[in-house]
């Protein structure tokens, strides 16, 4: 490796900082679609559905 690649004062291309903040949007999204589904799911089997 080169010194440019491991040396911490080169900052990252705006590039990977813009990828890194749509992966973590991203994981946050579904993470949430994930939860809310579990208590859909959860309210549903106790009869809590809207007819």
């Amino acid at each position: 490796m080169t010194k440019a690649t491991t040396d911490p004062a080169v900052p990252a291309p705006w590039w990977k900082k813009t990828a890194w903040m749509l992966a973590i949007w991203a994981g946050s999204v579904l993470a949430l679609f994930a939860v809310s589904s579990l208590f859909r799911l959860l309210m549903t089997a106790a009869g809590m559905k809207v007819k």
